[in-house]
């Protein structure tokens, strides 16, 4: 057997292995392969546009800040929400609002152009990849539809960032796991995110990042709205006269402002299981604002405002009063 080594080498030894370990820097070049072809990226940008929706909220979090970044939707005054406010800091990226403008992408001088869960067309790709290396979404995932995981993921590698991707989806994986294993009466039930515009209903499919975190969480969609899901279809609208296909053990709704009256007037809305039962969650303009981003910084949000609400809508008990539905006046 050997000797064990002297006292003072053993703790040198001790001291090496409690050190903090430097990452290793991510290699390139990069291949990234989506709906358009191949892109590669050669070394790690400095000048990033951001023309996802919502690709500044992953950006930011992994400490990227863009040079411009997309507008979606709500009057947010550097263009983005409450989430990721502390990330942005005192930056201020070009705001680009409405469709692209190439000549406005290509005076920011980008070395590298993110167009994941953008929708840009193939022209509008052959014209932004003559600027800067573009990578859009993968094929399978359509224009819309990529998954929030893979999103992260795609943004971290090709910005040189995977590492802290990598560190930040595992939180909110781990989170959602968490809340799988305290609410396992949750697994299978049926569950719907459904929505009201303009007093026209509708509801979002399965492979759109607000019906998928309902399933992230063990929940099922209803079978009428999954089977119209497929790559480029991230909702459906109904009619008023039919709401069938929303009957659900859970019924999400949103509506475009933050007054539930509109829904509440919708007369067949009181038709359905999810009303008759309690089990109705009325999403507020900032919840429904992190449900659809589904990124890196909102999806904890989300989470947190969720959990006791599909605790009460979905516990199997019509007594349990549902907090945003009683608020909303949305109870039965």
């Amino acid at each position: 057997m050997p000797a064990c080594p002297p006292l003072p080498a053993l703790l040198r030894l001790v001291a090496l292995l409690l050190l903090p370990v430097t990452a290793t820097a991510q290699e390139f070049p990069q291949t990234f392969s989506h709906m358009f072809g191949e892109t590669v990226v050669a070394g790690q940008p400095g000048r990033v546009v951001s023309l996802g929706y919502i690709g500044h909220d992953n950006l930011l979090a992994i400490g990227v800040v863009p040079v411009a970044i997309r507008h979606w939707f709500g009057d947010r005054p550097h263009g983005v929400w409450p989430w990721a406010e502390a990330d942005l800091g005192e930056a201020r990226p070009l705001v680009l609002r409405g469709e692209v403008s190439m000549e406005q992408v290509a005076a920011l001088q980008p070395d590298l152009i993110l167009a994941v869960a953008s929708g840009i067309s193939a022209e509008e790709y052959a014209v932004l990849s003559q600027i800067a290396p573009t990578i859009a979404s993968e094929a399978e995932h359509g224009g819309f539809n990529t998954p929030w995981d893979v999103h992260a993921l795609t943004l971290g590698r090709a910005t040189g960032h995977l590492a802290e991707a990598e560190a930040a989806v595992g939180g909110i994986r781990a989170r959602m796991a968490a809340m799988r294993a305290a609410h396992s009466g949750w697994q299978g039930q049926s569950a719907a995110v459904a929505y009201l515009w303009a007093g026209e209903p509708g509801a979002f499919l399965p492979g759109d990042t607000r019906a998928n975190l309902l399933i992230d969480l063990g929940f099922a969609p209803p079978p009428r709205v999954a089977a119209l899901a497929g790559p480029d279809r991230f909702f459906t609208p109904l009619s008023p006269e039919d709401l069938a296909p929303l009957e659900a053990g859970v019924l999400v709704w949103m509506g475009d402002s933050g007054d539930a009256s509109a829904l509440a007037a919708l007369p067949l809305r009181r038709t359905l299981r999810g009303h008759a039962e309690g089990r109705e969650i009325w999403a507020d303009p900032m919840l429904a604002a992190a449900m659809s981003h589904a990124s890196l910084s909102s999806l904890p949000y989300a989470l947190d405002r969720l959990e006791p609400e599909l605790a009460a809508a979905a516990d199997g008990d019509p007594a349990t009063p549902v907090p945003s539905a009683v608020a909303a006046g949305l109870a039965p």
